[in-house]
Order: structure tokens, then sequence, then C-alpha cells
């Protein structure tokens, strides 16, 4: 049984848009402050975080007289406050840094609320990212089970699953072996991303074949899965680089991030070579003038 609805506490509270109360003080302080930036939109822009706090600290005729800083904190129940999260996604209304914030304040509270949300059929893809984004700022790993499932199990990339990775990435070893279960079976975007996370656990023969088999089989990210390799940190690497590294064929992305493998794993680094009229070399080129 689910702990909230969607549809119940925050029906009686409306999606108050902070977003546009922001932009409707700031239009006001420039009319009001003309001489402190003198149409020079550069300084406002660095001024524009400094004028933010004191809307956050200013009493606020959109919340009542209340300030936006303190607006959530009376909500201590983290039920009430992702009920609120989820009518915000349903409005299309931009969920206020502040509610979010308050969500991750409340700590473990939340996470039981946060975990429902992952196996919510009525929970679309932003609900989803929202969820994962708090339970990792509360540090929770309990949803690990979750993650794996839906990284073993994609068919294609997505924002969902980057998020899913990072916080498997901050777990630590125990990821490793559920991982490494699903690789066999998994498509080759869930092999990406799981190479991906499991580039950063040293001291497994099964991760270093992996990370050897991406950097093989995927011709069109020689460059990825170069970088994997020297974050793996394993110098047996060495002659699989070098021997990739030899081949002239190399456009200049590849080239130099498996010279930076090799150099990182100690290694001498790849010989110079004529890259002009590579796209990604001649925009470098630019740049440097």
């Amino acid at each position: 049984m689910l702990l909230f609805s969607k549809r119940d506490w925050s029906k009686r509270m409306k999606s108050l848009n902070f977003d546009a109360a922001f932009e409707s003080y700031l239009r006001q302080w420039m009319k009001d402050n003309a001489e402190k930036f003198a149409n020079n939109m550069d300084r406002l822009e660095e001024m524009v975080p400094d004028i933010y706090l004191e809307f956050l600290d200013t009493p606020q005729d959109f919340l009542s007289g209340e300030t936006p800083a303190t607006y959530f904190d009376k909500y201590d129940d983290p039920n009430q406050l992702i009920s609120l999260m989820r009518q915000y996604e349903t409005d299309g209304v931009p969920v206020p840094d502040l509610l979010l914030e308050r969500i991750v304040d409340l700590g473990a509270p939340s996470e039981a609320a946060l975990l429902q949300i992952l196996s919510d059929p009525e929970a679309g893809e932003s609900e989803k990212m929202t969820a994962v984004s708090l339970l990792r700022e509360i540090g929770s790993e309990k949803p690990m089970g979750q993650y794996v499932k839906w990284i073993t199990g994609m068919q294609e990339s997505g924002d969902l699953f980057d998020l899913c990775a990072e916080a498997l990435t901050t777990m630590g070893n125990q990821v490793v072996e559920p991982l490494l279960g699903g690789y066999p079976q998994a498509s080759e975007a869930a092999k990406c991303v799981i190479a991906d996370i499991l580039c950063n656990f040293k001291g497994d023969a099964r991760i270093f074949e992996i990370l050897k088999d991406r950097f093989l089989v995927c011709h069109d990210q020689k460059a990825l899965f170069a970088s994997y390799l020297a974050k793996y940190g394993d110098e047996r690497a060495l002659p699989l680089l070098i021997e990739a590294g030899q081949n002239m064929g190399l456009d200049y992305l590849d080239f130099v991030e498996i010279s930076n493998a090799i150099e990182s794993l100690g290694g001498d680094p790849l010989p110079e070579r004529e890259y002009s009229g590579d796209p990604y070399y001649d925009a470098m080129k630019k740049m440097e003038h």
C-alpha cells in the first residue's frame, strides 16, 4: 500500500512557481537598481546569485508574506512533501529547489516514500530521475537492486540510466557482483554503461576482461574505452593500447585518448601525427589561436 497518493494532500496546495516569482522579482530589482549595473549585462549576471539570496530572505506576496527560504520548513512529513513534488511534475511547474532540499534535509524519513516512486507505474521518467537524485543525496543504498535491474535490462541509453550509474558508482564494491552477473545477457548499450561503472573498481580480473572486450569490439568508441582502461589502471592493458595506437587510420580524438591512456599507465605517449583535415583537430587548433 502506498504511503501517499499523487492526488491527496497535494491537491490542497498549489504548485507555486518559485522560478516565475524570482524572474518577476529580478525584473523589478533591475528597474529599482539600474544604477548598480548601468545596463552592463555581464555585471548584472555576476550579481544574480546575490539578488537570488536577497529574494529568498524577502517576504513574498505569492507566499502570503512568508520568505522562500523558510517556506517549506514548516512541513515535517516527507510523504506530504513528496506528494507535492509529484504534483509539480504533473502540473508541469518547475519543482522548487527549496522543496527538494527540504526532502533531503529530512533524511531517512524521506527514503521510503522516494523508493516507492521507483516502482510506481504511474511515475514518469522525470519523477523517477528526481527520486534517484534525492536518494543519492540522502545516501541511500536500498535502491541498488532496482538500479542494477534497470541498467542490465536497458535496451538503449537514457538519462535515467546515467543517473542510476552515477549512484551505483558511489555505493562501493557491493555493486560489482550484481553487475557482473547481468553483463553476459545485457544489450550492447547496457554493456557500455556497466563497463563505465565497473572501471571504478580495481582488482577484479573479470572487470579487466570486460574493459578489454569493449575496447576491442566497440570500434566507434575507442576513445571512451581507452579512458576506461586508463581509469581502471592496470598496466597489462599497455600492449593492447599500443597496438591500437599504431593504427594509422585512427581519428584524432581516438589517437589522443589512446595516447593519454598509454601515458597514464606508464608507457610512452604516441609520436605526434599530422591530423589536418580532421574536424576535431581543426577545431582544437582554432581554439588555440
